[in-house]
């Protein structure tokens, strides 16, 4: 018998002619991948259904596939489904308030309520991990494409399993998913860790100007023309941000990077121990508690995260003596 949840949600699904599928804006492979996964079970599911997954378009995570672009006319009578989304004011190319009904499936912390019914699950590793039970639990058919999809976001989300939140149901998934879809998943690794030249040589520049502060966080202040130096785009920059997850001297770090298509300096925190998603949320962000974005209008403000941070590496020590 199907837990309520997943039973629900089905329910839903089956209800609508129409679904539009949404993520947070600046998109990772989990959000691309639990979003672009899902419109491809429910259309092998139910073929007759109209299926959109809308967003601004990431070209580093093609591979993953292609979008759709929002039309007003997909509001009417239509359900959403937001995948991989804490907070309304990151949603991506849509309006939650102009469709008949609304799902939340995220794995971020409880930020806010913005849709109609909500399933979050924070000790979960990923939202593809969850959109894997959503479908295992329930009618929906997981099909090969959206398998490699998920395991994608999944082993991004997690770091290849390294991250705390990995445990025993993140692997009891994952085994099924294999096994079910037989997807060969060693040959998705170059999807994710394959790189150009460019950005090997920006990793260089990176390591070269890592800041360490007297207690332990470390950070990079990237301008436009670092970026244009080195032909890499914001999110490049920003999604390097976990090759410093093994630096003895530094206990949490970030990146910050001038994204000139928003006007914006793109944040990127990460951390093994201080918590970072309450520094975070003071600067127009969050996410995880090891693991957080956030967007700040200049350097100047980046300068007063860093000593908020600073300070939250000094209390973290106090704790651990």
């Amino acid at each position: 018998m199907f837990s309520n949840k997943y039973k629900k949600i089905y329910k839903i699904i089956k209800k609508y002619k129409r679904i539009v599928i949404a993520r947070h804006i600046g998109a990772d492979p989990d959000a691309l991948g639990s979003e672009i996964a899902l419109k491809d079970i429910i259309s092998s599911t139910f073929p007759d259904k109209e299926v959109y997954a809308v967003g601004y378009p990431a070209s580093k995570f093609s591979y993953m596939g292609s979008l759709d672009k929002m039309n007003e006319e997909y509001y009417k009578d239509s359900l959403l489904i937001v995948v991989d989304l804490p907070d309304k004011k990151r949603i991506d190319g849509v309006d939650p308030t102009k469709f008949s009904y609304s799902i939340k499936i995220d794995h971020h912390p409880y930020i806010e309520t913005f849709c109609d019914y909500e399933w979050i699950d924070d000790k979960a590793s990923s939202t593809s991990q969850m959109i894997m039970e959503l479908v295992f639990n329930s009618k929906l058919k997981m099909t090969k494409f959206a398998a490699e999809r998920l395991y994608l976001g999944l082993v991004s989300d997690t770091n290849r399993f390294l991250f705390s939140y990995t445990t025993t149901k993140t692997f009891d998934l994952v085994s099924k998913l294999i096994k079910e879809t037989n997807i060969d998943f060693t040959s998705l690794y170059p999807n994710l860790y394959l790189r150009p030249l460019k950005e090997i040589k920006f990793y260089g520049f990176l390591v070269n100007n890592l800041i360490v502060t007297e207690n332990g966080f470390g950070y990079v202040k990237i301008t436009e023309e670092t970026l244009k130096e080195y032909n890499v785009d914001a999110a490049t920059a920003g999604n390097m941000v976990n090759e410093f997850n093994f630096i003895d001297e530094i206990i949490a770090w970030g990146t910050f990077t001038f994204d000139k298509n928003r006007n914006v300096i793109r944040g990127s925190l990460r951390s093994r121990g201080p918590i970072v998603n309450e520094v975070a949320s003071h600067y127009n962000g969050g996410g995880h508690i090891y693991a957080s974005g956030c967007r700040l209008t200049d350097f100047d403000e980046v300068d007063k995260l860093v000593i908020e941070m600073d300070n939250a590496c000094k209390e973290y020590k106090k704790e651990q003596i």
